[in-house]
């Protein structure tokens, strides 16, 4: 596999060098439980859940979750954490350009499955993601923007890799999906001054 593999990412959360993790949900999760475009009842996935704090604050919002991810340490810290809190989810170890759900999605939170996986992989997770949902089913997406002095020579540099926006509208072209009209609202992230991630919300036609 091209990119970072499963042994990887394992180490990463066994050492807990996880320098990415905000150490609660990102706050763009918040507005769009307000706004009601992830809601109680819906059937939701969250792709490289990670430590799962978003996990949590959706099952606590009344959701039906599916949380993946590729380390097995990950899977075990999210559905401790849940157990901890009294919550429900279902917490998978998947690969998320194999995995199938047993019925289409109403949503989807993706933050940061698609910044972790190598380029060379974006195009058969946006078929994945694009074959999760109903039609009408809602992707929440958060676009990593973590440019490197590097992509002016045409390195391809990461995890967490850049998600520029005219690669996310080849990957999700407007026939099968509905976009917003921008601007976009901007999430600062804390791992890094200069990055952040886009968010925006498109609907599966």
């Amino acid at each position: 596999m091209t990119g970072p593999d499963r042994a990887f990412w394992q180490q990463r959360f066994v050492d807990q060098q996880t320098p990415w993790d905000r150490g609660a949900p990102s706050p763009q999760l918040a507005a769009w439980l307000a706004d009601g475009t992830l809601a109680a009842g819906m059937r939701v996935a969250v792709p490289g859940c990670g430590a799962g704090h978003e996990v949590l604050a959706l099952a606590a919002a009344g959701i039906d979750v599916v949380a993946l991810d590729y380390a097995p340490a990950a899977v075990a810290l999210v559905s401790r954490r849940l157990a901890q809190a009294g919550l429900q989810a279902r917490v998978v170890e998947a690969d998320v350009l194999a995995w199938q759900p047993e019925a289409p999605l109403d949503a989807i939170y993706e933050q940061t499955c698609l910044c972790a996986l190598h380029p060379d992989h974006w195009s058969a997770y946006a078929a994945q993601l694009q074959r999760w949902l109903r039609p009408g089913g809602r992707l929440a997406l958060l676009a990593m923007q973590a440019p490197r002095p590097g992509s002016r020579d045409g390195l391809i540099e990461g995890p967490p890799y850049h998600v520029d926006i005219n690669a996310l509208r080849a990957l999700f072209p407007g026939a099968p999906w509905h976009w917003p009209k921008p601007p976009y609202a901007r999430v600062d992230h804390p791992a890094q001054a200069h990055w952040a991630e886009l968010a925006l919300v498109l609907e599966r036609r």
